[in-house]
């Protein structure tokens, strides 16, 4: 094999696309669920937090403040999870490319614009799901998520980059 081969960026970009097809199976999975389905899913991971909430303050909360609070949370957890699995999303991508490109808008771009067009995707796909409904929020609220996941890369990269500056300036 020829020494300047970049097998590292090769190993890099195959592990971060193995994990994103993945990340698709959950997220087309999940979408595939009916809307009773999912609903449940979201209102059964809901009165879990609940629960857990209750026994780690130990407030002995009765059964009808934890459905009210499990009903409550339901939405915003279900949102919260959408955001989380674009922001994996964006992370992956980012990921994958960054060791062919160069930092810059054009790469933080096409993340952007794969994120957006999978979270477009997802959406379209629910269209053809019984009870499920394609939504332009989720659109934009997975979007984020993606840019979130990209701004957690660079952050990482500027603490990395300013950690091994300051490790040469000692070793000097």
């Amino acid at each position: 094999m020829n020494k300047n081969f970049p097998i590292k960026k090769l190993a890099v970009s195959i592990v971060a696309a193995m994990l994103l097809l993945c990340l698709y199976r959950i997220i087309f999975s999940f979408s595939g669920q009916d809307g009773e389905t999912s609903g449940g899913l979201s209102y059964m991971i809901s009165e879990k937090c609940v629960d857990f909430i209750s026994n780690l303050t130990g407030k002995g909360w009765t059964d009808g403040f934890r459905v009210s609070l499990a009903e409550y949370f339901e939405h915003p957890i279900r949102k919260f999870a959408h955001f989380a699995e674009y922001a994996c999303m964006g992370l992956l991508v980012y990921t994958m490319w960054r060791p062919w490109k160069k930092p810059d808008r054009k790469l933080y771009f096409l993340v952007i614009l794969w994120v957006l067009l999978s979270a477009a995707g997802d959406e379209i796909h629910q269209l053809f799901v019984p009870g499920r409904w394609g939504s332009v929020a989720d659109v934009l609220l997975d979007t984020c998520g993606g840019i979130f996941g990209i701004l957690c890369c660079v952050t990482c990269e500027y603490f990395c980059l300013r950690r091994r500056k300051r490790k040469m300036k000692y070793k000097k």
